[in-house]
């Protein structure tokens, strides 16, 4: 089943696509933007500036509701929703607006970004506050900064300093997965900073479950907090079945290519039901198929097995 039907229909919470964007009120979005092959994004504090404005003036002009960003010399991270079905036409006017100004100020011709921006659509607590920590760290991964509240070009700040500025960015509906104090909450977040920094990540541009597994790893460190975390109220309203957290599903996946029952119909229906789930993930059929240890027309010939 095309992941479109399923967020449609109400069966995943988590949704991971480059093309074919979901542009509906409410979702929240991890989007992020690069540069076309090694050119940068950023070569000085103006152009960092101007982004920064930019993308508050889109957040007002668009209702759109932006809970982290990181500016990066060559990509962006922004984690955000929006309030109308817009959010297409949004993204492709602050990436349109800014690379316009980048080449006509340094008179350049040609693509500034590297094609369309990658949405990753989350619908789970633990997700989401992964995310805003993968953000963040970002320039610590990148060994630009040891510490990510060195980083001028993100909104640390606003997570982490209780004195900073009001801000067109909320940061509480994450703050508040932690704790309703907003105190306690930053020093929690910090603590998962120090904790996220020395974790192996990969990058999210290049490895589509980049983020889940450095959520798996975090979470492994501190899972009392995780399961609080997720047993708190939704961010959003969850609709029908749960997607599979990555290390249930990796469990699952192995025990179905252990098991010895082969080709049989509840095996092949297991099977579905994980190809479905890695679909939601974003993964595309050949690597499903690696993945189960099966061949890619095997992968569409159990996907049009019927409930």
């Amino acid at each position: 089943m095309d992941p479109l039907d399923l967020i449609e229909t109400g069966k995943i919470r988590r949704f991971f696509r480059a093309t074919r964007k979901l542009d509906s009120p409410g979702i929240i979005s991890h989007i992020t933007q690069r540069a076309a092959g090694k050119a940068p994004l950023f070569l000085e504090d103006a152009d960092y500036l101007f982004m920064v404005w930019l993308l508050k003036e889109i957040a007002k002009n668009y209702s759109l509701k932006i809970y982290s960003f990181c500016l990066m010399p060559n990509h962006v991270h922004l984690l955000l929703s929006p309030e109308e079905k817009n959010l297409y036409d949004a993204m492709r006017d602050l990436f349109s607006r800014y690379a316009m100004k980048f080449n006509r100020k340094y008179q350049r011709k040609g693509h500034l970004f590297g094609g369309p921006y990658r949405q990753a659509v989350c619908f789970d607590n633990n997700y989401f506050l992964a995310v805003s920590l993968y953000i963040h760290l970002n320039p610590v991964k990148a060994s630009i900064v040891a510490d990510p509240m060195e980083y001028r070009w993100s909104s640390i700040e606003l997570f982490c300093n209780e004195h900073a500025p009001k801000s067109f960015i909320d940061p509480y509906l994450i703050l508040n997965l932690l704790s309703r104090q907003k105190k306690d909450a930053r020093k929690k977040y910090r603590e998962l900073l120090g904790l996220g920094s020395k974790i192996d990540a990969e990058h999210v541009l290049e490895q589509e479950d980049a983020v889940e597994c450095f959520g798996l790893k975090l979470s492994a460190l501190l899972p009392a907090l995780f399961k609080k975390v997720e047993q708190k109220k939704k961010i959003t309203t969850p609709w029908g079945m749960n997607l599979l957290n990555i290390e249930t599903l990796e469990k699952k996946i192995e025990e179905i290519k252990r098991s010895p029952a082969g080709n049989s119909p509840e095996s092949r229906k297991a099977k579905k039901y994980l190809i479905e789930q890695l679909i939601a993930r974003g993964f595309k059929k050949m690597e499903i198929a690696k993945r189960l240890g099966v061949s890619r027309k095997t992968v569409y010939n159990i996907l049009k097995i019927s409930e």
